[in-house]
């Protein structure tokens, strides 16, 4: 049995604390096994791809105007205690507290026209472009994570989606889930065999399974049961190689790796060398928390902003250096803006009119920011761009056709994946 708990815990202003968990390896009511996910990988029928994507969600709502759309000439209730720096790219500029990215300014786009939030303190939108309503009486809008697993599979083994986020499939169903780890002692140990168990045992148990299902594989007409041999295999050999378990230990990678990327930074170290395992879609929420309805600029300026910049800075650089930046899209992103106006508490409300987005990699064009908001930051006022546009770039930047791609749902309607197909084209 092979069993990964994974929890994001987060309390919001509306305190509700955020969990998610996923169990692979052993059957029973509700279970899942590994070789089922390599079961519907394969019926896409699609070849390997070292394109990835990783989704990144700054829990509890990040403030665009103290990030990516600073409004220096704005009245002082407004503006906030950041001012701008400029980036290596002309024209583009971002906060002074961001110094490590500024220098890279031309490997990034920033958009500051993003609109269509839900409103609501969840990741269901950056995980998928719908809210939680959305054909929720048919299991919901499957996360991008779960469409990629369905349509281009796994690469060598190695899972196609893994959230530290949570995520669902949907109505695609769980077969698509997530795989979740917590990347640590358990998780590990679990992803390896036991010592007492050989490869040899190993095998000769999954034969055991195979003489005890005979009666069903005799009368199975479709050749399932026989199938079932060659994805039990592949579940095997991914445990027995340890390549998921190598990537989620740290201590694998160069300790001056690591400190690169500095605190906070460990999950996207991670991501990057799960993708290097063949992994294809990575969420995750991280940075602290961004609910900053008091001393805003304290927890950005003290923690946040640094611990951003340092991380993302030296995972574009790693990309970069290691010729993977052009296949791999990374998003930044939360599920709503902050209030222009600055409250009593030295803090940002909610603002679900206007947010914000940071892109890189994937193939887009970088050094630039796209779409325009007001003077003090409160409304799209030129270029509005939804959230599933967002979504439609990083679907092209994976080779996948929004407009000739749909899949059938539970009650026998096809489904588009998204409803805006097309990609942002100052983009791509």
């Amino acid at each position: 049995m092979l069993t990964i708990n994974g929890t994001q815990s987060g309390s919001f202003c509306d305190r509700v604390s955020r969990r998610g968990f996923l169990r692979l390896g052993a059957v029973g009511i509700g279970g899942l096994t590994f070789a089922d996910v390599l079961r519907a990988e394969s019926q896409a029928g699609i070849g390997s791809s070292q394109k990835a994507i990783i989704n990144i969600h700054l829990q509890g709502g990040p403030s665009h105007t103290d990030m990516f759309d600073l409004k220096p000439e704005a009245p002082v209730e407004y503006r906030g205690e950041f001012m701008p720096v400029a980036t290596s790219a002309p024209g583009l500029d971002i906060c002074e507290h961001m110094p490590m990215l500024a220098s890279m300014g031309d490997k990034f786009a920033v958009i500051r026209s993003l609109v269509g939030s839900n409103s609501g303190h969840d990741n269901v939108q950056t995980q998928s472009g719908y809210n939680r309503k959305s054909l929720e009486s048919l299991g919901g809008r499957p996360a991008t994570g779960s469409v990629i697993s369905k349509l281009q599979g796994s690469i060598e083994g190695a899972p196609p989606f893994v959230s530290y986020s949570g995520g669902s499939a949907g109505y695609l169903g769980p077969t698509f889930q997530p795989f979740t780890p917590n990347g640590r002692g358990a998780a590990l140990s679990n992803l390896r065999m036991e010592r007492s168990l050989t490869s040899d045992r190993l095998s000769d148990r999954s034969s055991l399974l195979s003489s005890l299902d005979r009666i069903r594989r005799d009368v199975d007409a479709s050749g399932e049961m026989n199938a079932l041999d060659d994805f039990t295999k592949t579940a095997i050999e991914v445990v027995t190689s340890g390549r998921v378990a190598d990537a989620l230990d740290l201590k694998r990678e160069d300790p001056r790796t690591v400190e690169r990327y500095g605190k906070g930074g460990s999950t996207l170290l991670t991501a990057r060398r799960l993708i290097q395992a063949g992994v294809r879609v990575i969420t995750m929420n991280s940075f602290g928390g961004w609910d900053t309805h008091g001393n805003n600029f304290k927890t950005l300026r003290d923690r946040n902003l640094p611990q951003l910049d340092q991380a993302m800075s030296a995972l574009i650089e790693d990309l970069s250096a290691q010729g993977m930046l052009d296949d791999v899209s990374i998003v930044l992103w939360g599920e709503f803006g902050r209030t222009p106006r600055v409250n009593g508490n030295a803090g940002r409300d909610h603002w679900p009119r206007l947010s914000m987005a940071f892109m890189a990699g994937g193939g887009i064009r970088g050094g630039q920011a796209v779409g325009q908001s007001s003077r003090r930051g409160e409304i799209a006022e030129k270029r509005p761009i939804d959230y599933q546009e967002v979504h439609a770039t990083l679907y092209h930047n994976m080779g996948i056709d929004l407009h000739t791609t749909q899949f059938i749902d539970p009650a026998g309607r096809p489904q588009y994946i998204l409803d805006h197909l097309d990609p942002i084209k100052e983009l791509v």
